[in-house]
């Protein structure tokens, strides 16, 4: 594609060189560049990749998009005042407009965005539709699966997706947008055929400071016609303004009036089954999924397919073919005649939510092992053991990413809220170590819950990621 071509989609102010050139790919990574890209430039919060432009140049780069100009630079150079974001636009020229062709669907709150879209792909896949799947656990489409990086991928490697997803014969696709990709503006010229907002709750706060600014960022989604139709949560706070801003706006809820809801709701181990009432179509549901929290999961990936038209038996069977959701109150395994469960809860909410609902269930005792990341929101440590004691009749405490903190300081912050309830609780560095402690003390009737990491592939410490996975732990000391 020639430079001039693409820059048909780019805000500049000032061009300096021949725009004739050919452009082969496009890059943010200095030490990635390939010949024939261009390079996009931009003052970061930690890192101003100007330095970076001279590697880019010599690893080939015939171009480059940047804030300000370069002395003595070899490559062609597109001024802009917004490196980052020319960035999205740009790679959707690059890519033929593939989001153009696919029906995207958007699924953005602090929880439930993972099971959402896998709910969603069942449902569409009992309705003999071809739908891919982005988010947290990876990539998914047409038996292709990319393992995961971030949970909305940066704009090159999205809209090369997409593309590829076109290719293949993708029509539906279902993607968790989080509040960082909103924030950079990721999704920067993408519509939706309908957004899903499920809640807003603590997270984050190390990046944005407080809960009113992150509240602020998810609400991005629902911005200047982003998303042409809305589903959104009424039992949540957040939710009930949004319902009163988005227009047309789809409510979907148990405690407050709301279009979809679900009554005589019945929840155990294996399941949860209920009545769904869409929008006045009454329907029993079946989930293999335990916890009201998927009640509500479900009551919004049905909400979502009723936009397009998919009848509510086939919702229904859709919903009953999600089997496990990975790391999603994901049951793992038996032993000694108790159930252990990994769930992916690293917030409050979540951890509560997941606690709540095998409390509900567990006739014995109900064990809860999990840690916090470092280099995150430390204010929610506290809160999360506070969480645990409420619920939990034992507490093991532990490691989960600690990346550049010392384990040991966030496992003392997170005893700070287990202490002031009086609950037994140990904490074991070491989490495969805390694993085996916490399966040798169940017996018959007890749940333990492995909190935190959830379908994560590893464990991140000091800057390298190790091979770490809670189920594979689990099934190996077990025997499984």
């Amino acid at each position: 594609m020639k430079l001039n071509e693409l820059l048909n989609s780019v805000n500049y102010d000032k061009i300096n060189g021949n725009t004739e050139v050919e452009i082969s790919g496009l890059c943010t990574d200095s030490r990635l560049v390939k010949r024939g890209d261009l390079f996009f430039a931009y003052k970061g919060g930690k890192h101003d990749s100007h330095g970076d432009i001279s590697e880019a140049i010599n690893g080939g780069a015939v171009a480059v998009i940047c804030e300000r100009p370069i002395e003595g630079c070899a490559a062609v150079q597109i001024i802009t005042r917004d490196g980052r974001g020319q960035i999205a636009p740009a790679a959707r020229a690059f890519y033929g407009y593939a989001d153009k062709k696919l029906k995207l669907v958007a699924v953005t709150g602090t929880n439930g965005k993972t099971t959402i879209t896998h709910m969603l792909a069942g449902i569409f896949k009992a309705a003999g539709k071809s739908a891919g799947v982005i988010g947290t656990l990876g990539i998914e489409y047409c038996g292709k699966f990319i393992a995961p990086e971030l949970t909305t991928p940066d704009p090159i490697f999205l809209h090369s997706v997409f593309a590829d997803m076109l290719a293949a014969g993708v029509e539906y696709v279902f993607m968790e947008v989080s509040a960082h990709a909103l924030y950079f503006d990721k999704i920067n010229g993408l519509t939706f055929e309908a957004g899903i907002f499920t809640n807003c709750t603590q997270d984050h706060l190390d990046f944005f400071g407080n809960m009113k600014d992150y509240a602020r960022c998810k609400k991005l989604l629902f911005k200047d016609g982003r998303c042409k139709r809305a589903v959104i949560n009424s039992d949540d706070r957040l939710g009930v303004e949004l319902i009163s801003e988005v227009r047309g706006a789809i409510s979907y809820g148990i405690e407050n009036p709301a279009d979809v809801f679900a009554v005589d709701i019945h929840e155990n181990l294996d399941g949860t089954a209920f009545v769904l009432n869409l929008s006045d179509e009454l329907y029993e549901i079946k989930l293999c999924l335990p916890a009201i929290h998927n009640v509500y999961n479900a009551m919004a990936a049905a909400a979502c397919a009723k936009i397009f038209g998919i009848k509510i038996n086939v919702i229904a069977k859709g919903l009953n073919s999600v089997k496990s959701v990975a790391g999603r109150l994901e049951h793992v395994a038996k032993y000694n005649g108790a159930d252990i469960f990994v769930d992916f809860a690293h917030t409050p909410d979540g951890l509560e939510k997941s606690l709540q609902a095998l409390k509900k269930l567990c006739k014995g005792r109900l064990f809860c092992l999990f840690g916090c990341g470092g280099n995150r929101d430390r204010t929610k440590r506290p809160v999360m053991g506070a969480v645990a004691a409420k619920y939990a009749d034992f507490i093991i405490i532990t490691s989960d990413n600690p990346r550049y903190e010392d384990p040991y300081d966030i496992i003392t912050e997170i005893e700070q809220g287990v202490k002031l309830s009086g609950k037994a609780y140990v904490t074991v560095s070491e989490r495969d170590i805390a694993t085996e402690y916490a399966i040798g003390l169940l017996s018959a009737d007890d749940i333990l819950l492995v909190a935190g990491k959830g379908g994560e592939q590893y464990q991140e410490i000091a800057g390298i990621k190790h091979s770490y996975n809670d189920n594979t732990i689990i099934k190996n000391i077990i025997g499984g």
